[in-house]
């Protein structure tokens, strides 16, 4: 059995007189095309995308790179009786994802799932989130293995104040989100 989010062949719908929501195959590098030409004929997308921090050489080099959460796809809702052939050839769309000629819808509640996700920024939240007074773990810089409790955030929201907690220094710490990580609780 074929499984792609949620959807397999066991659910399979076929074509449909109501909106749907649709997993689409775009060109290579093309899935903002794909959005603005889809939504241009009135179709509505979904196109999830994560905010990914980089490092480059030497500790203060940190770059954002926007990503997309599934590379290729987007997600388009339509009536695939009347709108399929519209959708499949619309520029920057490979095709529609779906099992033979027919496609497959994505299960609502999979694309509620995924746009529950998203944050502030209008980016999917990926890993942990850290709160005030959870007990946190410097992964990287100076203070690698360093131990320490978040006091608080910082308004930019990449980085947060811990207070480091070793048996002979106690300080405060500007850090960035990425290089803390949660310490399991005992």
């Amino acid at each position: 059995m074929v499984q792609l989010w949620g959807v397999s062949e066991m659910n399979y719908v076929t074509a449909s007189d109501r909106p749907l929501w649709y997993a689409v195959y775009t060109k290579p590098k093309e899935e903002e095309r794909a959005d603005s030409n889809l939504r241009a004929w009135g179709v509505k997308t979904f196109t999830p995308k994560i905010k990914e921090r980089r490092r480059g050489r030497g500790y203060c080099n940190v770059t954002n790179a926007i990503k997309h959460l599934f590379p290729r796809y987007i997600f388009a809702q339509f009536i695939s009786n009347s709108e399929l052939h519209k959708v499949n050839y619309t520029r920057g769309v490979c095709n529609v994802v779906g099992f033979g000629e027919k496609p497959c819808p994505v299960d609502d509640a999979i694309i509620e799932t995924i746009q529950s996700q998203i944050g502030e920024e209008g980016f999917i939240q990926v890993g942990d989130v850290i709160r005030k007074g959870e007990k946190v773990m410097i992964q990287d810089g100076p203070f690698e293995s360093m131990q320490g409790t978040v006091e608080r955030g910082l308004c930019d929201s990449e980085r947060l104040v811990v207070l480091l907690s070793s048996v002979s220094y106690q300080g405060r710490l500007i850090i960035e989100k990425a290089m803390v990580k949660k310490v399991a609780r005992s």
